[in-house]
């Protein structure tokens, strides 16, 4: 499954972009990544996204180049040391994605063993499909094909139901619940500030917050970090 750092959310209340994950960035990218390709397609203003992603990795002693200003985005890919794909919507990133030809070229690079950084919209299109994301379909992608790094999907920004809400509606566990009478992939919920690290074939929860794991037929799995959690997403 290659070297992977799927990521709830960019920003956790009360911390600045990607702080709380900054050590499992470094850890993921180590000293032999020099510069960060970035993915802005998630967000509609491109040019402001890659300047805040630059800023915060050059904090963290890298590099970033954003692949929507390069003339060749497919060679960017391909010379890449890293990609990060930053959050946002998803069914936007995936159309963009898709249309330009890098969901297969990212796909085929991460899985070599290219590192990879996702967060929010980024984790999402790690999966095998954006079934299981929290965004309305703002623009319509040609598949909900994704690029399938891992074999289950993710739900970042998990919330548990309040017991003390009046709000009637459908809970989080409600609609994965429902995906789960159509569709066999687990599904894990990440909570605010939880994030998985993928190495060849161990998944482990990390981070500051658990996560809730769901199997089709089974009652979900609460798990905290830090845990081993790939027998539960075979």
């Amino acid at each position: 499954m290659g070297e992977l750092l799927l990521v709830s959310t960019s920003t956790v209340h009360g911390t600045g972009y990607l702080d709380h994950a900054a050590d499992e960035i470094r850890a993921l990218f180590g000293s032999m990544v020099r510069r960060v390709l970035f993915v802005p397609y998630a967000l509609a203003d491109r040019d402001a996204y890659a300047a805040k992603a630059s800023e915060r990795f050059s904090a963290l002693g890298y590099g970033l180049e954003s692949v929507h200003s390069m003339t060749n985005a497919r060679a960017a890919v391909l010379a890449a040391e890293a990609v990060f794909i930053g959050g946002g919507n998803t069914f936007r990133l995936l159309d963009v994605l898709q249309r330009s030809g890098l969901l297969e070229v990212i796909g085929r690079r991460a899985r070599a063993g290219m590192p990879y950084l996702g967060a929010s919209a980024g984790t999402n299109v790690a999966t095998p499909t954006l079934k299981t994301t929290n965004d309305m379909p703002i623009v319509q992608p040609e598949s909900f094909e994704t690029l399938g790094l891992v074999p289950f999907q993710l739900n970042p920004h998990f919330v548990d139901a309040d017991p003390r809400s009046t709000h009637m509606g459908e809970t989080r566990e409600t609609r994965i619940r429902e995906f789960h009478e159509e569709n066999a992939w687990p599904v894990v919920g990440l909570r605010e500030g939880a994030m998985l690290r993928v190495e060849g074939a161990s998944v482990e929860l990390r981070g500051r917050a658990g996560a809730r794991v769901f199997r089709r037929g089974q009652e979900p799995v609460e798990v905290t970090p830090v845990a081993e959690i790939q027998t539960l997403v075979e």
